[in-house]
């Protein structure tokens, strides 16, 4: 995914994936206008039709990979 330099706002668990209401982890603005939301799941399903309409992708799935680092460690104490 190509990731945007300068993000509007960080997303939030307040955004929600418009596929599936799951948390939302890409920001996607549309070249036509507006934006859509997408899981790391579904960003990762449609990321080669997105790319063609995309103006540019907000993508944090990288936090994933935190938030899962995290609890491994809290397991391990």
């Amino acid at each position: 995914m190509t990731t945007v330099l300068t993000p509007a706002s960080p997303l939030t668990a307040a955004d929600r994936c418009d596929r599936c209401g799951a948390q939302a982890y890409l920001r996607v603005v549309l070249i036509s206008g507006g934006e859509l939301l997408f899981c790391a799941h579904h960003g990762r399903k449609f990321e080669p039709e997105l790319k063609k309409i995309a103006a540019e992708i907000q993508d944090e799935t990288d936090r994933l990979n935190a938030v899962q680092a995290t609890a491994a460690d809290e397991e391990q104490r």
